[in-house]
């Protein structure tokens, strides 16, 4: 037997878990920017968050909405250059 596989982003990713991930990425003051909601504004925590998130699904909407655009921001970045390595440019290889 196959297990499904989920083809929503949102699949086990708990509404916490995205606020600590936006407030980690953007911070309260740019996320009450980028959302305008008080409690976001005005003495902001994760819990008071949470409880109007969950009352109020306009507001949980724009969050789920921001963290997935979020999550296609997070491309990661190739670098150019090597990483530095330290013992290469030792002194005790150079003979």
């Amino acid at each position: 037997m196959t297990a499904h596989v989920s083809k929503d982003p949102l699949h086990g990713v708990t509404l916490e878990m995205q606020l600590n991930a936006l407030v980690a990425r953007y911070g309260w003051s740019e996320l009450g920017k980028l959302i305008n909601i008080n409690c976001f504004k005005s003495d902001p925590s994760v819990k008071s968050s949470l409880k109007f998130l969950r009352r109020t699904p306009w507001a949980r909407a724009e969050v789920e909405a921001l963290y997935l655009d979020s999550l296609d921001d997070a491309v990661p970045e190739t670098q150019d250059e090597p990483a530095l390595n330290p013992w290469a440019t030792s002194r005790l290889n150079k003979s």
